[in-house]
């Protein structure tokens, strides 16, 4: 019952946080947004024992299963506090993956995002050109999900960063507007 509400609450706020006539929406770091981000990420680690069993994962590592495209759309759920990003077809948790976050000074917003750019290969404007493999971008200020280093602990400078291969799986299914929820 718990994850029906969840799951009401988490589709109606990304429902009105997605302009049906913009391919690029708004962000959402409303007090609500935040507290739905991190309630769906505190789901996802209970959809992780439930869809892969008891397995703890180490930097850089993932996993994945496949989920008929019939059984929805998707989105991704970021849990800053365990360092894992989950992706989910329709109400179907489809993969998890390690992640490095932002470090200190450097935080990763949390609340309700779309993906709004996706390109294959970027190269940072803000830090030296740094290289940005499958990058995913969320927000208008250059915070992205991307694939890059993978330590086990918060080290980017704000985006999300994810195993290689994982990153390059998440890009392919995917899409402009997929709703990418980050919480606490």
């Amino acid at each position: 019952m718990k994850k029906l509400a969840l799951a009401l609450a988490v589709s109606s706020v990304c429902a009105l946080s997605v302009p049906s006539n913009s391919a690029t929406a708004a962000s959402m770091e409303t007090v609500e947004a935040k507290m739905t981000a991190s309630s769906a990420a505190a789901l996802a680690r209970q959809d992780m024992y439930e869809a892969f069993g008891d397995k703890e994962l180490k930097p850089g590592q993932y996993l994945w299963r496949d989920v008929p495209a019939s059984a929805g759309d998707e989105r991704v759920v970021v849990s800053l506090g365990d360092q894992l990003a989950y992706l989910y077809r329709g109400e179907t948790l489809m993969a998890v993956a390690t992640i490095s976050s932002g470090k200190t000074g450097h935080d990763t917003p949390t609340g309700i995002f779309t993906i709004q750019d996706k390109r294959p290969m970027y190269r940072s404007k803000k830090y030296d050109n740094a290289p940005m493999p499958f990058m995913q971008r969320i927000d208008d200020y250059g915070i992205a999900l991307h694939a890059g280093f993978n330590p086990g602990e918060p080290a980017s400078h704000g985006c999300v960063r994810l195993p290689s291969a994982f990153a390059k799986k998440l890009y392919t299914v995917t899409a402009i507007g997929t709703p990418v929820l980050i919480g606490a």
